[in-house]
């Protein structure tokens, strides 16, 4: 099984002229309890199931588990999904020897813009851009299969 080390952050500033790819995704969850997720992914015109499970309680590394399915297939499936179903643009951004995934949300989660470093190690340094803000690995509000439970436009109601 493969790991994921991520760091997640919130973005404050202008990435857009700095990505060199962007696509749509629509994205829901079969299962959405913390330590075992199964996403269903539609990523422009391919489509993904992926199981992630928690490894340490920090929260940076996760199992990860990916398989590309059918678009058709998604298509069905995200009917099934609970809650609410996440729209985004991905943006990939190069900054030094990484590739920070931008997410730009939609729907019930619009003005929200997050984005996700992918590390080899838990240590690993990486470049900080001027436009990324404070860090929230660590807060599970932002995890995608949380913002469909309690979107983020809603946080300002709590």
């Amino acid at each position: 099984m493969n790991y994921e080390i991520e760091r997640k952050f919130l973005v404050t500033g202008e990435y857009k002229i700095h990505a060199f790819t962007h696509w749509r995704i629509m994205q829901g969850y079969l299962s959405s309890v913390p330590k075992r997720v199964v996403r269903i992914r539609i990523k422009g015109d391919k489509a993904y199931m992926t199981v992630k499970s928690t490894v340490s309680g920090n929260g940076l590394t996760r199992y990860e588990w990916e398989k590309e399915i059918a678009v058709e297939d998604a298509e069905d499936m995200l009917k099934f999904c609970e809650e609410d179903i996440i729209e985004k643009t991905r943006y990939l951004v190069k900054v030094g020897a990484h590739v920070f995934e931008v997410d730009e949300f939609y729907g019930n989660n619009k003005g929200l813009v997050v984005a996700e470093v992918e590390l080899q190690s838990e240590d690993e340094a990486y470049e900080k851009p001027s436009w990324l803000g404070r860090e929230v690995t660590h807060d599970i509000r932002y995890y995608n299969s949380m913002l469909v439970k309690n979107p983020y436009n809603t946080w300002q109601k709590q």
